[in-house]
């Protein structure tokens, strides 16, 4: 038997969509699922399982306030710990638990082909927040001597997805997306559906791994590949003396403005992660992102 947390979320419904046309999975999210439990606040109840796939979290906001800030700790570690005292009370050892981390754990803005040796050096909440649950994971793994994986994903791309890159669909299909500079920095990526389709493999040898698409196209060629789905051949630029006015208005306004110094030079940097571990651990061979990313006609 498989647990799925997070079953409702982007990650966690492509996994769905995989392990419900051969294996027996079970749910776990705060509603809508076989087990309905909001893993930050409660200890979940649960039957026997062989493997559980941990890919409840928050993401894609930028907190303010200090709750806000907190609040990553209480879904991110807080509910990993009380998943995994569940799993003890309900005497359900697994024989193998994977966790859904990010790249954000390495508190990188830029650099290329950066692997998972690299330090762990994130120091905003919610990077802070997957190095602990991370730490959490393999310490608990270890007392019971369960298989642990830890996938780092960089931005998941697949129809209609969250956070930046819905964003930038949106942006695009209203036509108020601007590449920078002519878009050139790379940034790595990978489909959610490739993520979904490892995740049995990996999880019968451990480890932990970036997975990526192994090309980390440029936001020039995300765009293009975005605008072409909508029947668009040109993206608008911004030349860089522009976006850097910008920028110094974005920091004199606050964070409501689209753009500050701060926000330009991430856009502006390459940030992009090697996958080579993956590839020879358990054949990783992802599809491209611009040849598999896919819109849904109501993106």
């Amino acid at each position: 038997m498989i647990l799925l947390t997070g079953s409702n979320g982007f990650l966690g419904c492509q996994i769905q969509n995989v392990l419900n046309t051969t294996q027996s999975c079970i749910t776990l999210s705060r509603s809508n699922s076989n087990i309905n439990c909001d893993i930050s606040n409660f200890i979940p109840v649960l039957p026997q399982l062989n493997i559980v796939i941990h890919t409840a979290g928050k993401a894609h906001s930028v907190p303010q306030t200090s709750l806000e800030k907190q609040a990553f700790f209480d879904v991110n570690f807080k509910g990993t710990q009380n998943l995994l005292q569940g799993l003890e009370e309900s005497q359900s050892l697994p024989k193998a638990f994977i966790f859904i981390s990010s790249v954000a754990v390495y508190g990188r803005e830029n650099g290329i082909n950066i692997s998972e040796d690299a330090p762990l050096l994130a120091k905003d909440p919610y990077g802070l927040s997957k190095i602990r649950a991370e730490q959490l994971v393999i310490e608990w793994c270890k007392k019971y001597n369960v298989i642990c994986t830890i996938l780092r994903l960089p931005l998941l791309a697949g129809a209609n997805p969250p956070g930046n890159l819905g964003a930038m669909i949106k942006g695009i299909k209203r036509g108020y997306y601007f590449n920078i500079a002519g878009g050139r920095a790379q940034k790595s990526m990978v489909l959610a559906s490739d993520v979904a389709q490892c995740i049995l493999k990996v999880s019968e040898i451990g480890g932990i791994y970036n997975l990526t698409d192994g090309y980390h196209p440029t936001f020039n060629e995300l765009s293009r590949t975005i605008s072409l789905q909508f029947g668009r051949k040109f993206v608008p630029n911004m030349p860089l003396f522009f976006a850097k006015i910008l920028a110094k208005i974005g920091d004199l306004i606050g964070d409501k403005f689209p753009v500050n110094s701060n926000k330009l030079s991430k856009i502006m940097a390459p940030l992009t992660f090697d996958d080579s571990k993956a590839r020879k651990a358990f054949g990783w061979n992802p599809t491209p992102v611009l040849k598999g990313f896919k819109i849904e006609e109501n993106a």
